[in-house]
């Protein structure tokens, strides 16, 4: 090999690796492990359609007790290790976006730190154990992150914890519907801001100075940031700001090495749906006016989820990535 010439190198290793992948692929098929081609879906059908049973529960509502269950990838997510040795933060870890999340990125090969209000404690024990059962470190963070004391421990116990920061993940959301503005109360409107805008933004201050070059943040905003639903007037203003937030801060942090971006769901079938974010009577059609006829599943957003998190999106940030089922969103 010469050393004067480091494109010749590169090619030389390339047909070494290349040779290299064929010869292995070729024990591979003599030994009877190649892969079978997985079938088309029609991802139209993938999932249950509307009309669901009527259900209500109370705030802030489990995935367990849900009527279909939501799929978060418990059955279906194969890890290939894109994300070995990361140590994640994720808030709403124990049900929805945040806990399809959860499972794929420990499948991928991190370490995992969830937080959850005490009332999911019996959905967040289930996604503990999933993240062990992938031989990961699992976090349990139970708390409000509507108190700013509580999301500076949060962040300082996750680094404890996992060992350092490298992901994190804003994803905890507060919506409830409302006819009108005259009957949005003030004590409605400071939940919902406090739990969507201002732990987002106490979390994410308390966890940038521990984390260095190639780590990244995502937060989850939503199709109302860019199409919003009248009756979810001040949701939709969180989300908005979610989604500048998230542009904002990509260039601030990109100096640093820092990749900022966003997820923007459409509707997904999540506890938050049944627990007072919708209206009970329309809940048995949720998703039916995408033009897929039904809502997301949770697991159909992981893998977005686990591309943001990797290297492998290294020139994305101040990106919003949507997964709307064909119905607004970026």
């Amino acid at each position: 090999m010469d050393p004067k010439n480091p494109e010749r190198r590169t090619v030389v290793g390339g047909l070494a690796t290349g040779l290299a992948a064929a010869v292995g692929g070729s024990a591979a098929a003599q030994q009877g492990t190649v892969m079978k081609a997985k079938p088309l879906t029609d991802p139209a059908s993938a999932y249950p359609k509307p009309p669901f049973p009527p259900q209500q529960q109370p705030w802030p509502g489990l995935a367990s007790k849900m009527t279909p269950r939501p799929d978060h990838g418990e059955e279906s997510y194969k890890g290939s290790g894109r994300l070995l040795g990361r140590k994640a933060l994720l808030t709403g870890g124990d049900s929805g976006m945040g806990r399809a999340a959860a499972i794929a990125f420990a499948r991928e090969g991190a370490d995992v730190a969830i937080n959850y209000l005490p009332a999911e404690e019996s959905d967040a024990k289930e996604v503990v154990e999933l993240i062990q059962k992938a031989g990961r470190k699992a976090v349990a963070l139970p708390g409000d992150i509507r108190d700013e004391a509580f999301c500076r421990k949060l962040v300082d116990d996750a680094v404890r914890g996992l060992g350092g920061l490298d992901i994190l993940v804003n994803n905890a959301a507060r919506q409830k519907p409302h006819k009108i503005i005259t009957d949005i109360s003030n004590e409605d409107l400071d939940w919902t801001f406090k739990t969507n805008l201002y732990a987002m933004f106490w979390i994410t201050k308390a966890a940038v100075p521990h984390m260095k070059p190639g780590s990244t943040i995502i937060n989850t905003t939503s199709v109302n940031a860019y199409d919003p639903v009248e009756e979810l007037l001040d949701y939709a203003v969180t989300k908005g700001g979610i989604m500048i937030f998230t542009k904002g801060l990509a260039k601030q942090l990109a100096e640093k090495g820092i990749r900022v971006n966003g997820v923007a769901p459409g509707p997904v079938w999540t506890p938050l749906q049944p627990s007072g974010g919708q209206f009970p009577d329309k809940l048995p059609e949720f998703g039916s006016d995408t033009p897929m006829k039904r809502p997301g599943q949770p697991a159909e957003l992981a893998s977005i989820y686990v591309l943001l998190a990797s290297d492998e999106a290294s020139y994305s940030t101040g990106q919003i990535y949507g997964a709307v089922g064909g119905k607004g969103g970026p």
